[in-house]
């Protein structure tokens, strides 16, 4: 995906459409929110099939081997479907990790906090389609729509196996600690330390979660604020890099390339592109 965020409705029509296309399980490169207002959503997601009536929350993070299939119900199908690129909301993606890792579908109640949520995305929705769409007011929306689903997810208790529990909850507090700490130069066993555990355990936990080690969770972390203060802020490339934790321009530049492909100065000019 070329967009920094993109936003449409799945209707009868285009559920028709999905389900007769080619439609393999696969990885994407940007996060994906679904949330069905009618219909039924077939989702194969960690080596699982669920089949899931509306109204439905459905998050699925970037890399996540997954495939949808958005199904008519009682001659309705409407799910909204909002894509977005890590760096869009950096503050609040990584916070979904924890919550939604063991759990990508969430079944809601058809009462009027849902009905909070469907406005809400009309709301981003009639702002998306403007000309010139304001992407900070779809950002702050976004984030918002995220408090209220955390907000009912919590109100459902949902249970988990105590194993299950005991990596969550070292997994969120592992994350709680890379905010606090990604922008200095902390490594794997500095996170370790701090959660009373080894490397190897909390590698270990990392890997079945996101699939990805320690060491590389920390550099994501790293390049997707770096990102995100090349879209919104005029610092130029050596106070970023300098901000989260590279002393050297040449260091940063080159971490980043390796990691998206181009220099952060090419990054930038991009988005301004795409952005405007």
């Amino acid at each position: 995906m070329n967009e920094i965020f993109k936003m449409f409705r799945i209707d009868p029509e285009e559920s028709d459409r999905i389900n007769k296309a080619e439609n393999d399980p696969h990885h994407h490169d940007y996060e994906e929110l679904l949330i069905g207002k009618y219909g039924q959503l077939e989702h194969f997601i960690d080596f699982k099939s669920q089949l899931i009536d509306a109204p439905f929350v459905s998050f699925i993070a970037q890399g996540k081997l997954h495939r949808v299939k958005p199904l008519i119900k009682d001659g309705k199908c409407d799910i909204w479907t909002i894509r977005f690129k890590r760096e869009f909301i950096a503050e609040t993606v990584f916070q979904l990790y924890s919550s939604y890792h063991d759990k990508a579908n969430i079944c809601l109640k058809a009462d009027s906090c849902f009905e909070r949520l469907d406005s809400i995305c009309q709301i981003i929705y009639d702002e998306y389609l403007q000309p010139n769409a304001d992407l900070s007011i779809i950002r702050q929306l976004l984030s918002s729509l995220f408090t209220i689903i955390e907000s009912d997810r919590k109100k459902l208790n949902l249970n988990y196996d105590e194993s299950k529990k005991i990596q969550s909850l070292t997994f969120k507090n592992f994350l709680r600690l890379l905010e606090e700490n990604y922008k200095e130069a902390k490594d794997v066993n500095f996170y370790a330390e701090k959660l009373f555990m080894s490397t190897r355990n909390l590698n270990i936990i990392c890997q079945d979660i996101l699939h990805q080690s320690v060491s590389e969770i920390i550099e994501i972390r790293k390049l997707t604020e770096a990102k995100n203060l090349l879209i919104t802020t005029d610092k130029t490339i050596a106070e970023i890099g300098y901000e989260l934790g590279f002393n050297e321009k040449t260091y940063f530049t080159h971490a980043f390339k390796k990691k998206t492909g181009i220099t952060p100065s090419e990054y930038r000019k991009e988005m301004i592109k795409i952005i405007s």
